[in-house]
């Protein structure tokens, strides 16, 4: 599989599924004006995978025009529950690194599962993506945004109402429709 492939289907799911349902109305400037980086990795450990997301932060801080970047991990924690065990590792290193404070990150997996929610239940593909990634946001810029926004705590709430009443089925083939590997 080729980076292209995984680039192509994530900025499908952005497009159509993020900006599209408009699951975070952040997304659709940066999207337009092309401040979102698609960064692939082949990694296949978590040590390398942390070494690629030590690089990327290196990097958006060397870049100021990359906004955010989707870190794309398609070989390394396809198990949603390793990935999850390594979200811990991934925020100590922004920690360990003095990141804490910069950068922020979210996380977008497959087979995404919110805590305490059955593993079918709609509201999951707010998280679900193509391919494992982690997103890495400026802190700075998020709050900014936040601070504008009128009732931002509304979005989750609002996000869960609106993928339990597209439900499973319709969700699984929006996916399937970016990613034909899905």
């Amino acid at each position: 599989m080729s980076d292209r492939i995984e680039v192509d289907a994530t900025r499908q799911w952005v497009n159509n599924v993020v900006v599209g349902l408009n699951l975070c109305p952040f997304a659709k400037r940066e999207f337009m004006n092309d401040k979102l980086r698609f960064a692939v990795t082949d990694s296949t450990t978590i040590e390398r995978l942390l070494e690629d997301l030590l690089d990327e932060l290196n990097l958006l801080c060397c870049q100021a025009e990359i906004e955010t970047t989707l870190l794309i991990h398609p070989q390394v924690l396809v198990d949603f529950f390793d990935f999850n065990d390594f979200l811990a590792a991934a925020n100590d290193l922004i920690v360990d690194r003095e990141f804490e404070g910069i950068f922020q990150l979210a996380s977008f997996h497959p087979n995404y599962q919110f805590a305490g929610v059955d593993e079918n239940d709609a509201s999951n593909y707010t998280n679900r993506s193509p391919y494992p990634m982690i997103h890495i946001l400026r802190e700075e810029s998020l709050s900014r945004t936040i601070d504008a926004y009128p009732d931002v705590d509304a979005i989750p709430e609002r996000n869960v109402a609106l993928m339990r009443e597209m439900g499973g089925s319709k969700l699984r083939e929006l996916l399937r429709s970016c990613d034909k590997t899905y």
